[in-house]
């Protein structure tokens, strides 16, 4: 089982923040730091305080500051940026970072942080979908272009011209790609088709056990022989004693009974019995949400406490 450690920045945070984090993250032996895709705050926390950053800046300079600790996203929106631009991004990070990004992307849904910032966002969620899907298309085609080639797309949305498909990432022959969500037949397909990783956020284990197995349904049926790694994305609170697991709860609004039913909440122990639930259903990866950036002995309790007694 890997752990990984996930923010939330845009519910208030510098890049000096989620660098802390990520060399915290990095020093500890975390395998990897992945932060969410949003422009607004969610909830009632300080509004958001500074105000956001970008996933993809954010991301550049953090792969000129750590060295080991892979990087992504869960999950880029694809109502953000244009599939041509957004591969020629995430290409640069993954050089720039030695190879070591990831790509989470998803066909976005916050409506609000679009509305407040002027970005178009489909009110039809089959659209929405429809669009995602040519940019996994032309996002994963412009990158396994071979160099010295063309790449054209005629799309119902999206239509690129013959160009060079260039640069190229790192990583050969792409970034592993994610695909996440609990959709019973679009989400399985996309992601048999066009994933190297099916993560489920936030559900609860039996949830995340039957999205597991419509996936691996979605991967036969298409005859795919490539092997899918299953992760989970869970909130993170955990304490040496009661008193310390209830502090952690207060400082992100949260209750210890509700977060332990549905999160990764109590003792090391506890976490341990958890992870192991979520490993038995299938899951190779577990992404820890940490919302309480300036709590570093947190990362520190799970990578001295709950890593070790992991399999």
């Amino acid at each position: 089982m890997r752990l990984r450690i996930f923010l939330e920045p845009q519910q208030g945070a510098t890049y000096e923040d989620q660098l802390a984090v990520a060399k915290a993250a990095e020093d500890l032996g975390f395998d990897a730091l992945f932060r969410s895709d949003h422009y607004l705050h969610m909830g009632d926390r300080a509004g958001g305080l500074p105000g956001p950053t970008d996933a993809w800046i954010t991301l550049a300079g953090l792969a000129r500051d750590t060295s080991r600790i892979r990087l992504g996203t869960l999950m880029t929106a694809a109502t953000f940026r244009y599939p041509g631009p957004l591969a020629i991004t995430v290409a640069q990070v993954d050089r720039m970072s030695g190879g070591r990004v990831e790509f989470g992307f998803g066909a976005g849904w916050f409506e609000e942080e679009h509305a407040v910032y002027g970005i178009p966002f489909p009110a039809s969620g089959r659209e929405r979908f429809d669009r995602y899907e040519e940019q996994l298309d032309i996002i994963t085609g412009l990158w396994s272009t071979p160099v010295g080639d063309t790449f054209r797309y005629e799309g119902k949305h999206y239509r690129l011209a013959e160009g060079p498909a260039l640069p190229k990432p790192l990583q050969g022959p792409r970034p592993p790609v994610l695909i996440g969500g609990t959709g019973p037949k679009r989400t399985p397909r996309l992601a048999a088709k066009y994933a190297d990783e099916y993560n489920v956020p936030f559900s609860p284990l039996e949830d995340t056990e039957a999205a597991f197995e419509r996936t691996r349904a979605a991967v036969r049926d298409s005859g795919r022989t490539a092997p899918m790694v299953y992760s989970a994305a869970q909130v993170l609170c955990v304490g040496r004693d009661e008193a310390e697991i209830s502090r952690r709860a207060g400082r992100i609004g949260r209750e210890v009974p509700e977060l332990r039913e549905n999160g990764l909440a109590g003792s090391p122990g506890e976490l341990v019995d958890r992870i192991g639930r979520f490993g038995a259903a299938g899951a190779e990866r577990m992404y820890l949400q940490v919302l309480d950036m300036a709590d570093l002995d947190h990362l520190e309790l799970v990578a001295s406490q709950v890593v070790p007694q992991l399999d």
